[in-house]
């Protein structure tokens, strides 16, 4: 360190960027495409299981979808209320919710907890590592980092309260430094770096201590 009284040098202009492990931090571009590609592949999911429980919902509020469209191609701006949705349209919304947000936790944990990447992931060649070491994230820091950011899907329900809280988490990232950890990250403790190409120059190895090395001779 500098001698007594001596002011600590810092770092001339801006400092490089961490690498968690030797490996570069993904950039929000690719972070953003992985999620979309998530999110598409969870919709597809969602059309295959959800989609009677949404089409009996939305049977349930045409009366109320109907008199709407009706007074707005016809300007009618009469004052009286909306009919009524039918009466099992608040179990049928929370029955979506409910199973989207299963199919969301068995589609992404049990992948995060094994190699640290989705589809979307592995397809953006980025993955989701432990601060403190390189190894799997194992299953319960998947479910902790996954809940921060897939269980306000239920909240959905609470005039779109949920939604509010994923958006949050998701733009969180933007404005974290040095690590750009969203807030499901935080929780979890963990980063997501980017992986070298395939055929790239790989990490290089420690050197070892020639003086330790078996073999050697003077």
């Amino acid at each position: 360190g500098p001698p007594p009284g001596w002011p600590y040098p810092t770092w001339p202009g801006r400092p490089p960027e961490p690498r968690p492990h030797g490996l570069p931090l993904a950039g929000y571009g690719s972070r953003l495409a992985a999620r979309l590609i998530d999110l598409g592949l969870l919709l597809l999911l969602n059309v295959l299981v959800n989609g009677w429980f949404v089409y009996r919902y939305v049977r349930e509020l045409s009366p109320a979808l109907d008199e709407a469209w009706r007074r707005a191609t016809t300007g009618d701006t009469t004052n009286a209320p909306l009919p009524a949705p039918g009466e099992q349209a608040a179990g049928l919304q929370i029955a979506i919710l409910v199973i989207a947000t299963a199919l969301w936790f068995a589609y992404e944990v049990p992948a995060m907890a094994a190699s640290g990447q989705t589809f979307g992931k592995r397809l953006m060649r980025i993955r989701a590592v432990p601060v403190e070491a390189d190894q799997p994230l194992g299953f319960g820091r998947a479910t902790r980092r996954w809940s921060t950011l897939g269980m306000p899907t239920l909240l959905w329900y609470c005039c779109g309260f949920g939604l509010l809280l994923q958006l949050v988490d998701a733009v969180s990232v933007l404005f974290d430094h040095p690590l750009r950890q969203a807030l499901h990250d935080k929780r979890a403790q963990t980063v997501v770096v980017r992986l070298p190409q395939p055929g790239g120059p790989a990490t290089p190895a420690t050197p070892h201590d020639r003086a330790d090395s078996p073999g050697d001779t003077p």
